[in-house]
């Protein structure tokens, strides 16, 4: 695959506390030898086929949701990483058309393999598409590397890190679903409604605008954090249904400066349908 060159983040991402996770669809720039960067698309693949951003790899985000699982098999997931072309040293940009979370998802799950330069593309398909850039439709190809990965445990928490967390109360709880979700009015098709007890509730949309698919801004998303008591200088553990829409959180919670943010994966999906958690309805 053409090597592109990365630029670092200059402009309207200057406010955030963290600068080096979002990247402006006019920093995918003019070709060059170094550094080389992997794009990937999260988007179905017929959207992908039909045209991309030139020189991105498809992936199916749904299907590393489904074999993540508890996040062990290090062979496996070395294999499928390492057919991407990625590299430890490599600097990737994931996009999809799903307001960032699928993107977020492959961005948390990278992270967890212990890939360091992982970033989102602000605005997602719809900036690059509305910034006017190229689009391919060619398939893009990379030679598979042999990476080895180990897993990053820090920022995964099981069920039982959940209880714990809660017994000692030494992490905040963010529910990044609906509210009505949270509330448990809207019990989806889960057992039990309602919520983790103590979690603040944040709906993962209120974080990127439903236009331009762009994060609010650094004051927009501290007035948010604000506004639903969750501090970001403290532990966290974000939430969901089934750990998209907490990956965006988690995302979201780092961009923001919070050093020690942890995804519940299993999210909803197994606590709403386990009975031996606590739950409290609102």
């Amino acid at each position: 695959m053409m090597s592109l060159l990365f630029l670092l983040l200059v402009n309207s991402v200057d406010t955030y506390p963290v600068k080096d996770l979002l990247v402006e669809p006019s920093e995918l720039k003019t070709p060059s030898d170094k550094p080389a960067l992997i794009i990937l698309d999260a988007r179905p693949l017929a959207a992908y086929q039909k045209g991309h951003v030139p020189g991105a790899l498809h992936l199916d985000p749904a299907e590393w949701a489904k074999q993540f699982q508890d996040g062990k098999n290090e062979t496996e997931w070395s294999d499928r990483i390492g057919k991407l072309g990625i590299f430890h040293d490599s600097r990737i940009v994931i996009y999809d058309d799903a307001s960032t979370k699928d993107a977020a998802r492959v961005w948390w799950i990278l992270k967890f393999w212990g890939l360091k330069d992982v970033r989102l593309l602000n605005g997602m398909w719809t900036g690059w598409v509305e910034s006017k850039l190229p689009i391919s439709d060619q398939t893009g190809v990379t030679k598979a590397s042999n990476i080895v990965l180990k897993q990053s445990r820090q920022r995964l928490a099981t069920k039982q890190d959940v209880l714990q967390a809660l017994s000692a109360k030494s992490s905040g709880i963010v529910d990044a679903r609906t509210e009505a979700e949270h509330t448990g009015k809207n019990q989806l098709k889960n057992k039990f409604g309602g919520c983790i007890p103590g979690a603040r509730n944040l709906d993962w949309e209120q974080l990127v605008d439903a236009k331009t698919k762009r994060f609010k801004s650094a004051d927009e998303m501290r007035k948010l954090f604000t506004d639903a008591r969750i501090d970001v200088n403290a532990p966290q553990i974000a939430h969901c249904q089934g750990g998209g829409r907490s990956s965006v959180m988690a995302f979201a919670l780092e961009l923001m400066g919070a050093k020690d943010v942890r995804n519940y994966h299993a999210s909803w999906g197994e606590w709403g349908n386990s009975d031996d958690v606590p739950i409290e309805k609102k």
